[in-house]
């Protein structure tokens, strides 16, 4: 029997209140790539003003003696895609000590405990030494397999996750709802025409995992394997700039994103996960 070692986990930090509001969230949330009448026939109602004439059953409001249209109710099953970034710069930290390769686990884990719970399919798509398709699966035993596969064994080489959003556009063309989750450097590489071409087929979310700052004490720069030297990691004025130039970067992207219609956060912790992601379903 296999073990539910990251669901587990997960479940223990979602509360009743907040699995609740995420649930509601999710339904109200996917629905704007799903525009049109679903072929799911519920019932009649009396017409009222902002009915479309279209929709009347004529032959019903005959029998009736009342103006009756038909209604429908929108198909509830939805196809999520997980997107991770990946490679060696997954392997530092945030700002609050949290490996980032785990961090994005349990924010994708999470995400998808929840859609599969609102009876959804979720994949998972990433780079390693090949492109990653871990196919739509509405069970927690395959979730737990995505994300295991994920966490283990990260490439020492970084790859670009806009060649991974390239590949989704020409190759997943299903309706579905992707979360894209990556950091500052992924977030910097990924094209404004890659993410207008993802939206015609999808809705987007993105989360960006916050990065350790460059200063403080015994900090190591895993892309290039070396210790930051000590008087750049001491210097105020050096942080300061640096805490400034990287806020400025994250508005201007969260302000660009939301041009396009795409609800994004940035994740620092574990801790955060619940709260970050109610906001990001919220808009």
């Amino acid at each position: 029997m296999k073990t539910l070692t990251y669901i587990h986990k997960i479940q223990a930090k979602l509360s009743i209140p907040i699995h609740k509001k995420t649930r509601n969230l999710l339904e109200g949330n996917y629905k704007s790539i799903y525009q049109g009448k679903s072929l799911n026939f519920e019932n009649l109602r009396e017409y009222t003003i902002n009915d479309d004439y279209k929709d009347i059953d004529w032959k019903s409001s005959a029998r009736s003696g009342n103006l009756l249209v038909k209604q429908f109710i929108a198909e509830k099953k939805h196809n999520v895609l997980l997107i991770l970034d990946t490679g060696l710069k997954m392997e530092a930290v945030t700002d609050e000590l949290e490996n980032k390769k785990d961090l994005a686990t349990f924010i994708a884990g999470t995400i998808g405990y929840l859609a599969i719970n609102n009876k959804d399919k979720v994949a998972m798509i990433y780079q390693k030494e090949k492109l990653e398709w871990k196919p739509w699966k509405e069970n927690l035993y395959a979730l737990e397999e995505y994300l295991s596969d994920y966490n283990h064994n990260m490439p020492k080489e970084n790859y670009s996750i806009e060649k991974t959003l390239q590949e989704v556009v020409k190759n997943i063309q299903e309706r579905k709802v992707i979360f894209i989750i990556t950091d500052l450097a992924g977030l910097n590489l990924i094209e404004k025409k890659t993410l207008q071409a993802l939206k015609q087929t999808s809705d987007i979310f993105l989360i960006c995992i916050k990065d350790h700052e460059m200063h403080g004490e015994n900090i190591w720069d895993v892309t290039d394997e070396k210790q930051i030297p000590e008087f750049f990691l001491k210097d105020e004025q050096l942080k300061e700039i640096e805490e400034k130039i990287k806020s400025e970067f994250w508005q201007k992207k969260k302000r660009n994103l939301k041009r396009l219609k795409i609800n994004s956060v940035m994740i620092h912790k574990e801790e955060e996960i619940n709260e970050k992601i109610i906001k990001l379903l919220e808009g």
